[in-house]
């Protein structure tokens, strides 16, 4: 066994793996660019090592800097986590010519498995079903229109390379073939150093479920049952889960085999994925694989009771698989959701920023921990409170995982657990996620990878949450709001006569858009707890949430709750189940003089284009005094590896340009002006 590994990556995946080898007793050694010199996986871990600027080309992605790190800590093999150099096989090769142990597969199964074109020749060989396409490189924009019309619409445009989302498109007709073809390309290039694109069918109304495999070099390779990863939003895995609640245990059983016939093809050891697409009937198709651990690899961990990370680790250093096939048990449902750093109200753009809070709810389950677990909460993140979320890098905050008995335990388990995540200083996709959870589809199992856009076509918006009781919310705001009178009445030194008086009847006054408000009359008294009545309702809090504190926990009527509540000036904020409201809650008398103030509305700033995000401008394709149309590119913005291309949103003309090519923007920043 290894004394010492360096982590060729950073984040949760980084901190992830040190939390395994510390289990094992491994030495660790952190890599970190200059965005991330406070990491938190570089204070994790036991010694680190400075590879160079932010730029993931400058550093992560440079593999002589961080070979020479792993030379002189003394490090014996190298871990490279997921993105990054992971699916490199020049560099996995490279890192064997040096006399270090790449933990993962070897240099040849990465190189048959990792490039997309090859793998499916190999797939066919190997008598894995494969979907129809052209399976070689493509090299014009032209010759994929063509491609794509002979295959059939609508087709999957996809960078050899890719992987994550990155460098695929779906393209309906001839126009978004050839505009898909190109952004593949550049995005592949970008990420990848590879640009090379092929084209598939479409399978309508897929899911997308994949198989985790492990080899050895012994030439033993098992399937450890699969994982659900249907519900994506632009191609980028948003929830998955262990099992699939859509396939049964004989179609479970012949993915399982192929996926096992395909490793054993290329003789993969160490950690694997193959991705399917499996349509309506159950016929399934192989998509990809991917050579080394995945985002969701927690999931099947939850359900197996294995540690996939340890077993990387072991199955380099040349040990066997502890178990065959037959030893593989499935236990519970398990569930993950990728907290994301970014806005869903505004189209899920990136937000960058210093995490002002970082409360994370409690965890009943580690990674690396003693197995099996008898389910619960489970926290990955690579961040801390007080810490910044850089722009050059994904916009992963956490991944928060649950385990449960049955898919509807963990889905009730999932939904406190968001309740319970206190994210401030930037955008969280969590409401988002708390929405999609709510969502009858999800909970009874019938989607596909298209159900996103299928039901958000618009995007997402706050009148999109499902919130099974609004009113607790509104409750909730009133009983909060009294504990606060309670305490500005026990405040000493006041007056004789002139103290603070609390009543009994309030007005909570809902905010809304363009100054527009409800008012909601309400009854509030105190009886060891405290009981709101709305209406024909009543609600009965008790808590012993504390002053200061975001997240606030009890019971309401006997049930236990978890919510978020803080002031906002006169407000308060109250989150829960997605559910967001923004309440004033006054006296009668204060309630009717409110609905005289005046309403100050926002600045118009519908002449001026504005950065939706902190980010690089890498082009402005437009001059002043240009004539611009809806719907026409202006600029692009460039972000957590994305590329967001700005559009107009009607037609003018191009008055200034306030900010230059290459210049690091600032939220709402003015880019351009129009007349």
């Amino acid at each position: 066994m290894f004394t010492k590994i360096l982590i060729a990556n950073r984040g949760e995946i980084a901190c992830r793996v040190i939390k395994t080898a510390r289990k094992l007793g491994i030495a660790t050694v952190a890599v970190y660019s200059e965005a991330d010199r406070d990491a938190r996986h570089v204070e994790l871990a036991d010694e680190s090592v400075l590879l160079g600027p932010a730029p993931s080309r400058e550093s992560y992605l440079v593999a002589d800097k961080i070979i020479a790190a792993a030379k002189q800590t003394g490090a014996q093999a190298i871990h490279p986590g997921y993105g990054f150099l992971s699916e490199n096989e020049d560099f996995a090769r490279r890192v064997e010519e040096e006399g270090l142990v790449f933990i993962g597969p070897k240099h040849y199964s990465i190189a048959a498995m990792g490039d997309k074109i090859a793998s499916k020749k190999l797939a066919n060989e190997a008598k894995v079903n494969t979907i129809p396409g052209w399976n070689d490189a493509i090299d014009s924009a032209e010759r994929a229109v063509e491609i794509a019309q002979g295959i059939g619409y609508p087709v999957m445009i996809k960078a050899s390379a890719g992987g994550g989302g990155k460098g695929l498109r779906v393209a309906f007709n001839d126009k978004e073939a050839f505009d898909g073809f190109s952004s593949c390309r550049n995005e592949a290039k970008n990420s990848f150093g590879d640009d090379r694109v092929f084209i598939e069918k479409f399978v309508e109304q897929p899911r997308h479920i994949e198989i985790q495999v492990l080899g050895d070099a012994h030439g033993n390779v098992v399937y450890l049952h699969e994982r659900e990863c249907s519900i994506q939003r632009r191609h980028q895995k948003v929830i998955e889960e262990a099992p699939s609640p859509f396939i049964s245990d004989a179609t479970r059983k012949a993915m399982g085999e192929q996926a096992v016939a395909l490793a054993k093809a290329v003789k993969y050891q160490s950690a694997g994925t193959v991705e399917f697409v499996v349509g309506k009937d159950q016929s399934f198709y192989f998509l990809e694989m991917n050579t080394r651990l995945q985002v969701e690899h927690p999931v099947t961990e939850c359900i197996t009771g294995v540690d996939l990370v340890e077993l990387m680790i072991r199955v380099a250093a040349g040990e066997k698989l502890p178990f065959a096939q037959a030893d593989i048990r499935r236990t519970g449902w398990a569930m993950e959701c990728r907290i994301n750093a970014e806005d869903p109200y505004r189209n899920f753009l990136p937000s960058t920023g210093r995490l002002v809070r970082y409360q994370p709810p409690v965890q009943t389950m580690e990674a690396a921990l003693p197995m099996p677990w008898d389910g619960g909460v489970r926290v990955d993140t690579g961040v801390y409170e007080g810490g910044e979320i850089p722009m050059y890098y994904d916009s992963m905050i956490a991944k928060l995982i649950v385990h449960g008995t049955d898919r509807l335990d963990a889905i009730a388990k999932m939904r406190e657990a968001l309740n319970a995540f206190v994210i401030r200083g930037i955008s969280s996709n969590i409401p988002f996620q708390a929405a999609l959870l709510a969502h009858p589809d999800f909970v009874s199992g019938d989607f596909n990878t298209g159900f996103i856009a299928e039901h958000f076509p618009k995007g997402f918006k706050a009148s999109d949450v499902v919130h099974e009781d609004p009113d607790f919310v509104v409750a909730l705001a009133a009983a909060v709001n009294r504990k606060f009178l309670a305490r500005s009445a026990a405040i000493t030194g006041q007056l004789p006569g002139h103290g603070l008086r609390i009543g009994d009847d309030y007005v909570v006054v809902l905010r809304g858009e363009q100054g527009a408000s409800t008012h909601r009359p309400v009854q509030v008294h105190v009886n060891g707890s405290v009981v709101v009545t709305l209406g024909d309702k009543r609600y009965e809090f008790q808590s012993d949430w504390r002053y200061g504190e975001v997240r606030i926990g009890g019971s309401c009527n006997g049930r236990p709750f978890t919510a978020q509540v803080e002031r906002r000036g006169l407000d308060l904020r109250v989150n829960h189940n997605g559910l967001c409201i923004d309440a004033l809650v006054l006296s009668p008398s204060a309630a009717e003089l409110q609905k005289l103030m005046p309403y100050k509305a926002p600045p118009d700033t519908s002449k001026f284009l504005l950065a939706p995000m902190p980010g690089l401008l890498a082009d402005v394709v437009v001059k002043p005094g240009q004539a611009v149309v809806a719907g026409e590119k202006l600029a692009v913005v460039e972000a957590m590896k994305m590329e967001n291309i700005l559009i107009a949103a009607q037609d003018g003309t191009v008055a200034e340009v306030l900010a230059g090519k290459g210049e690091s923007l600032s939220v709402d920043q003015p880019i351009i002006r129009f007349a």
